[in-house]
């Protein structure tokens, strides 16, 4: 007879009853009576096709076969209990692993102090982050690799639970040889389709934020043409500090550039909508305590 078709019962009742030599203390541990101990044990032995245990003076004790049966029991049972232990430790987010993905841009201006001020309370959590865009991160949730997602909205995905958290803003910035422009359009901000007249750079096709522009441009007849396309906000800006034109980053995110002076924000008409940073989760998937944990850290907006 397989070990699928021998119920778990009758194993537990057999351990109990070899660790405590006695069919009437195993009944007493198990909370059920002698003779269902007996039973029990008597539809093992003939599972089995053998006795397990002989009766003596003190009770009852192990056959040869069922000291061998015993050390797999005690094994399948310590096992059992450290699968308990672990559970609770990790409900108790004493042990776990959380897997977030999310793009450069977010997880250093949103994401960063978020996990600092969750390993600083649960140190034993490992963090595993993963820097992908936007449509990728969601790739991965669907996929389970990840259990919580830091995007850039609007994003959709049927799969995918997206909440919404803090509101960014994007806007068009140059170098310090911008001014003079800046002070130009005071009275009348810059039409998107005056545009064509600068160098623009912006980040490369593909992630959310640039498909975001691109229909904002769109929406308004205009197609957007970068001369220089590069892979992070941070490179944006490092290229626009330098003069080499003008480039769409978040406000956010540039805020001390702007107050040093180092970047200027061109007015373009119409504005930039507003857009939020989006927490997503595979949807009627439920998420670890450590996972739901961090979660509730996380800023949302109500819609």
């Amino acid at each position: 007879m397989s070990m699928n078709e021998i119920n778990m019962e009758w194993y537990r009742s057999f351990y109990w009853t070899a660790r405590t030599g006695s069919l009437s203390r195993a009944a007493e541990q198990l909370h059920i009576t002698q003779p269902a101990i007996s039973h029990t044990l008597k539809q093992l032995e003939q599972a089995l096709g053998g006795p397990l245990f002989f009766r003596s003076a003190k009770g009852v004790s192990l056959t040869s076969e069922g000291e061998v049966l015993l050390q797999y029991v005690e094994q399948a049972f310590s096992l059992f209990e450290s699968g308990e232990k672990r559970i609770a430790e990790m409900r108790n987010l004493e042990s776990g692993e959380i897997k977030i993905g999310a793009g450069d841009t977010l997880c250093k201006h949103f994401l960063l102090p978020y996990l600092e001020q969750f390993h600083h309370q649960y140190p034993n959590i490992r963090i595993q982050v993963t820097n992908q865009t936007t449509p990728e991160t969601l790739h991965l949730l669907r996929e389970g690799k990840m259990d919580i997602g830091i995007v850039n909205m609007p994003a959709e995905d049927r799969k995918i639970d997206i909440k919404r958290s803090l509101p960014q803003q994007d806007c068009l910035v140059g170098g310090k040889t911008y001014t003079e422009l800046v002070q130009k359009l005071q009275h009348q901000p810059l039409g998107l389709e005056q545009l064509q007249a600068y160098p623009l750079i912006m980040l490369e096709p593909g992630g959310s934020t640039r498909q975001f522009l691109d229909r904002y441009a769109a929406a308004h007849g205009v197609q957007l043409q970068p001369e220089l396309e590069l892979g992070s906000l941070d490179l944006l800006v490092q290229f626009a500090v330098s003069g080499f034109g003008l480039a769409f980053v978040t406000r956010n995110y540039v805020e001390q550039e702007l107050a040093r002076g180092e970047l200027v924000e061109i007015p373009l008409a119409p504005a930039i909508p507003e857009r939020y940073i989006g927490i997503a989760a595979l949807r009627g998937v439920p998420l670890s305590s450590a996972s739901k944990r961090f979660m509730a850290l996380l800023p949302l907006t109500e819609d």
